[in-house]
């Protein structure tokens, strides 16, 4: 059996306790290590912390072994029981989807066992999750890669009125291009996309665009450890949010579409100079 087991945003104590019995169950455990994070995943004794509450050793599964080396974890998981950890929600990433295709493929049984995630935890500043529209995900640009495809969904939310979740890029274990050429990997070292950068990205590809999906003025909603005890929500303009220090990752952005009096009323309380 395959259990994909969601731990939650803040730390390991988020895990359920249906998750952690099957933790507890499981005669090896992986923990995906690079769609997202912990919180104690920054640490150098995050694992540990994990380890401890479950008794056992735990894996990390960089995206090298989830994409390219799936085919052991998942023969372990016809002999015995697996665990294969996620942060947040298991179907948070397409990556544990096609997890579970392959598995079905080889006639493994697959349980999954969800809990909470970015998706519906945005939800605490106020903007109601039915009034979301596609997702979109910011890159770091590069000076000779600088992709623009999300403009066109936030446009298109924009005018039906939604507001637009942004998850912001993480690298983690990402080859170098000059190890690359060599044939030899090495990896830069990790980056986490903030909310200044991305606003940034943002209004630099409105100003190529020039098509008024948004502005420096559009209203945004900022968050930063989501689910963590230290969470930050700050709501105001793009330009007000540029001024933020949101700290240490991750972060994410929401830009707010058309909004109701009740939404209005909670995104008060975390607008700047508004109610807090």
């Amino acid at each position: 059996m395959l259990y994909i087991i969601g731990l939650g945003l803040g730390n390991e104590k988020d895990i359920t306790l249906r998750g952690l019995e099957a933790v507890k169950n499981c005669s090896k455990v992986y923990i995906e290590s690079y769609t997202s994070l912990l919180s104690f995943g920054l640490s150098s004794d995050g694992l540990s912390t994990l380890e401890k509450l479950y008794g056992k050793p735990v894996t990390l599964a960089d995206r090298e072994t989830v994409e390219e080396k799936a085919d052991a974890i998942l023969e372990e998981a016809q002999e015995s029981d697996v665990a294969f950890l996620v942060v947040g929600d298991p179907f948070g990433a397409t990556t544990h989807t096609d997890l579970v295709v392959r598995a079905k493929k080889l006639g493994v049984d697959v349980k999954v066992v969800h809990n909470a995630s970015v998706m519906n935890a945005v939800g605490v500043c106020g903007l109601q999750l039915y009034r979301y529209g596609e997702t979109v995900s910011i890159p770091f640009f590069t000076e000779t890669w600088r992709p623009s495809s999300f403009y066109e969904k936030i446009q298109r939310n924009r005018a039906l009125g939604l507001h637009t979740l942004c998850l912001l890029d993480i690298r983690v274990k990402e080859p170098t291009l000059e190890s690359l050429c060599r044939g030899r990997k090495e990896y830069e070292p990790p980056r986490y996309m903030t909310i200044g950068t991305a606003i940034e990205q943002l209004l630099e590809v409105e100003q190529m665009r020039g098509e008024s999906a948004y502005n420096e003025e559009t209203l945004c909603a900022g968050f930063a450890r989501l689910g963590s005890e230290d969470q930050m929500v700050v709501a105001g303009s793009m330009k007000q949010l540029l001024t933020v220090d949101f700290g240490a990752p991750l972060h994410c952005l929401v830009i707010v579409g058309e909004t109701h009096p009740v939404e209005e009323e909670m995104l008060g309380f975390y607008t700047l100079g508004g109610g807090n």
